[in-house]
C-alpha cells in the first residue's frame, strides 16, 4: 500500500479500504487471519493507532472478527442485496393515490457521545444536525426516521419546515451525492419506534441504515425503520442497451 496523506480521505479511511480491497479480491477470504497490526503498520506506513482504529471500525461493521489474545479475521460474510436508491416516501405515497403527512419529533444541533458515533462512523464530539420523524399514509404511521446530517454540509437544515418537505427531498437540492451504502435487516422495534409507530411489542421491523456521501465527505446518516407488514422494499436496475 502506498501512503497517501494528500488524499482528501481520512488515514484510517485508507486502511479500511486497503483491507477491505483485499477482502473484495478474494485474496483474503473468509476466516483468513490478518497480519497483526505491527505487521499492518508495516505493510502500509501508518501509525499503530490509525491501524487499531481502522480495524475495530471494520469489526464494528462486521467486516472483521477479533479475538482477543488469537487475532483478528476476516468475517464470515451474510448474504445482502444491492439496494440501488431510496426515493421520497412522501413520492412513493403521492404515487399510490394516498394521503402523505409527517410529525417531527426532534430537529436539533448536538454533539455525539462515543457510542453513537462509533455506529456512525464518526469521531467523538463530533457535531451534527439530528433529526426524528415519523412519516404517515392515510393518518397510519409507516417509517420512523432518525436522521444524522453534517451541519458543514447543510448549514440551513435546521430551519427548514419538514411536514412540508421531507429530510431526503431537501438534501437532494444540497448537490449531488457522489457514494452511498444502504444495509437492510429485520428487528425488533425499541419500544419508543413501537410506540410511534403503533406496533405490538413482537411485531417485527425493516430497517434500510443509509449513509451518503459527497467527495469523500460525510452528508448524512439515516436509519429507516417500518413496520414488517406494512412496508415493502423494491429495488430495480436498469441495464443500458
Amino acid at each position: 500500500m502506498t501512503r497517501d496523506v494528500a488524499k482528501p480521505r481520512p488515514l484510517y479511511q485508507q486502511v479500511k479500504d486497503y483491507i477491505q480491497s483485499r477482502i473484495a479480491s478474494g485474496e483474503w477470504t473468509e476466516h483468513t487471519r490478518l497480519p497483526s497490526e505491527h505487521e499492518l503498520r508495516r505493510q502500509t506506513g501508518f501509525a499503530r493507532m490509525t491501524i487499531h482504529r481502522a480495524l475495530r471500525e471494520l469489526a464494528d461493521k462486521g467486516v472483521l472478527l477479533r479475538i482477543q489474545g488469537v487475532g483478528t479475521f476476516v468475517a464470515e460474510q451474510r448474504p445482502h442485496a444491492a439496494l440501488l436508491e431510496i426515493n421520497s416516501i412522501a413520492h412513493e405515497i403521492r404515487t399510490r393515490g394516498h394521503a402523505y403527512s409527517c410529525d417531527v419529533h426532534l430537529l436539533e444541533r448536538e454533539r455525539i457521545d462515543e457510542a453513537t458515533a462509533r455506529t456512525l462512523n464518526l469521531l467523538p464530539e463530533s457535531a451534527v444536525f439530528h433529526c426524528v420523524a415519523v412519516h404517515f399514509e392515510d393518518g397510519q404511521p409507516v417509517q420512523h426516521e432518525e436522521r444524522y446530517v453534517n451541519p458543514a454540509m447543510a448549514p440551513a437544515y435546521l430551519r427548514q419546515d419538514f411536514t412540508r418537505i421531507t429530510t431526503h427531498d431537501y438534501l437532494m437540492t444540497i448537490g449531488p451525492l457522489s457514494e452511498a451504502e444502504h444495509t437492510v435487516e429485520a428487528l425488533l422495534p425499541s419500544p419508543e419506534i413501537g410506540r410511534l409507530l403503533h406496533l405490538g411489542a413482537n411485531e417485527p421491523c425493516l430497517r434500510v441504515t443509509r449513509r451518503t456521501w459527497t467527495l469523500g465527505t460525510w452528508v448524512t446518516v439515516a436509519r429507516l425503520t417500518s413496520p414488517g407488514m406494512r412496508y415493502r422494499l423494491r429495488s430495480r436496475k436498469i441495464t443500458p442497451v
